[in-house]
């Protein structure tokens, strides 16, 4: 590393890239896609994308790019840049105006009304505001905004300055948010009131019906919209259906996200040392792809940024997973509920991932029983992505990378403390048999808490599917609840794969022992010669894992092997190395 090179700041946290570029951030470039998105011959677009991947930087950028307030600025801001190398004809020549809908009250269908109508009203003023110079009848609309308190009708104030030589670019971040809000509260009430504001003649759908009469007018000349399903815009059917959606387009597969090129440039420009990151970044924060034929993976950019910050302010890595990444858990226990869906995740949490013939590009809320419709929605969401496609042509959905997957855990333990009412599982108690096993090399202990508390107590619904898989999953998802390990499963040894491998956790780094569990399952009438194959072949299995160049050699290491017989009972032998 250069140590005289003048780092550039690295933009955690920071989504404007105004001030990232004014301000000497760090800037992955992604303005090479702004020319292809002019050149698309629809210039009202949707692009959908997982929080915290981006979206909103990019739209900020968008808004530089486009907004005739910043002509004077476009070298300041793009100069060095792809798109300030090669600009477009339509550089700042328009009145942009951006509408958040994050935040909003969703507490009622009054309040929302209310939260919604200041929003819409309260943006297209400041629209004014700042257009004030360019549009001959602003102050008299802001007077009469002002004046009336229009709500939601302010939009005709908007669309009235439209002029032919002055045009608008409408951009929406979260256009969706509040409506996953409506959707997660799992109430008939809450339910009802999505369809209230959002389908039918609701007050969401009249918001869009004014922009696509504005746009079809071409008043509002362009309309980009984001946010992290498609799922509204099909409940609103005719409400705004003018949108092309660029979603899974393998143009703009890496439009949003860090490939793995630009992730190495970005710890260079920022002076993060590369030595200093004792995990595996690409099992934990890449993987994410959105069309089958898109050219390379990418990063979560929220996550390696949370990365590197802690890189650059502590030297170390003091914690794995940014919390600000896990979607609020309501939102997935309501549409788990279902017996289909509920069935649908645990498969893909045993499995690593599912097998479709495609991938939904519309589906509506009351679709959501179907778990066709529910994987398509886990994809949105960045829950799952495109692994390959089988030779029936088929498309394999993987789960990303390790970080989502603890998050799968995490769903795993608070469902079943919910489904199974007779469980008992306190953390502290979790929390002092995994430390057991870290400093005392006591893996009885803990595997006697779950055997007790869980595995005794499960519902016959569960029962049904309890075998090595199942096992293996609630196991990963207890030891989740601590932070002395780093869970993981199928951890890939050359040749074969661990069951479970707890890797020490960088930000534990006092734990004693790392450990491989083999596990295996017989049924309660299973035979003692049947044990006993079981048995050995989960020691054969191991005789392979230490020697393999991801194992060999670290110190402190442990291993056992864990049979499970029936519910209730079973038995661990310890591995000696």
């Amino acid at each position: 590393m250069n140590e005289n090179k003048n780092m550039k700041r690295l933009p955690y946290g920071n989504s404007n890239f105004k001030d990232i570029i004014l301000n000497n951030y760090v800037y992955v470039d992604k303005t090479r896609y702004i020319e292809m998105l002019e050149n698309e011959a629809n210039r009202n677009q949707l692009f959908i994308r997982p929080r915290k991947f981006g979206k909103s930087l990019f739209l900020t950028t968008l808004m530089s790019y486009y907004d005739i307030n910043e002509a004077e600025n476009f070298d300041r801001l793009f100069g060095n840049l792809y798109i300030g190398k090669h600009p477009t004809p339509k550089r700042n020549t328009y009145a942009v105006i951006s509408f958040d809908f994050s935040g909003l009250d969703t507490g009622s269908e009054e309040r929302f009304t209310i939260s919604f109508s200041n929003r819409v009203q309260d943006t297209v003023r400041m629209f004014l505001e700042q257009y004030r110079h360019v549009f001959r009848e602003a102050d008299l609309y802001i007077r009469q905004i002002d004046e009336e308190k229009p709500g939601i009708r302010a939009l005709t104030k908007m669309i009235a300055v439209a002029t032919g030589e002055i045009r608008i670019f409408v951009i929406i971040d979260e256009y969706d948010q509040f409506a996953n809000d409506l959707i997660a509260k799992g109430t008939s009430r809450g339910k009802d009131m999505y369809k209230i504001m959002v389908t039918a003649n609701g007050l969401v759908r009249d918001f869009y019906e004014q922009i696509k009469t504005a746009a079809g007018k071409a008043m509002v000349y362009r309309t980009f919209i984001t946010g992290i399903s498609p799922m509204m815009l099909d409940d609103m059917t005719s409400g705004y259906n003018i949108a092309s959606n660029l979603t899974l387009n393998p143009k703009y597969n890496e439009m949003l996200g860090f490939t793995q090129s630009e992730t190495e440039w970005l710890m260079n420009e920022t002076g993060v040392d590369p030595d200093l990151i004792n995990i595996d970044m690409e099992a934990y924060y890449n993987g994410y792809r959105f069309n089958p034929d898109g050219e390379n993976r990418v990063y979560n950019p929220t996550m390696v940024l949370y990365i590197f910050d802690q890189i650059l302010n502590f030297k170390k890595i003091t914690e794995v997973i940014d919390e600000n990444i896990k979607m609020d858990y309501s939102r997935l226990r309501n549409l788990i509920r279902n017996e289909n869906n509920r069935e649908a995740l645990i498969k893909i949490i045993e499995g690593g991932g599912v097998t479709v013939s495609e991938i939904l590009k519309q589906f509506s809320v009351d679709q959501m029983n179907d778990s066709r419709h529910f994987v398509s929605l886990l994809f949105y969401l960045g829950l799952l992505t495109i692994k390959e496609l089988n030779a029936m042509g088929r498309i394999v959905l993987c789960i990303p990378n390790y970080s989502i997957r603890t998050l799968y855990w995490e769903y795993l333990a608070r469902l079943m403390n919910e489904t199974s009412p007779n469980m008992r599982i306190e953390t502290s108690a979790i929390e002092n048999a995994i430390g057991a096993m870290a400093m005392e090399g006591d893996l009885k202990r803990f595997i006697s808490y779950i055997s007790e508390n869980a595995f005794s107590r499960l519902s016959d619904h569960d029962l049904r599917q309890f075998d090595e898989k199942y096992i293996k999953i609630l196991l990963l998802a207890y030891l989740f609840m601590s932070k002395t390990y780093i869970a993981m499963s199928e951890y890939e040894t050359v040749p074969g794969r661990t069951d479970i491998f707890l890797q020490r956790n960088p930000i534990s780094p006092h734990a004693r022992y790392e450990w491989i569990l083999e596990l295996k399952y017989c049924k309660v009438s299973a035979t003692k010669s049947e044990i006993d194959v079981k048995r050995k072949e989960a020691f054969e299995q191991i005789d392979k894992y230490i020697n393999a160049y991801r194992i060999k050699g670290r110190p402190d290491l442990k291993a056992a092997v864990i049979v499970f017989v029936g519910k209730d009972k079973f038995e661990i032998t310890e591995v000696f190395l």
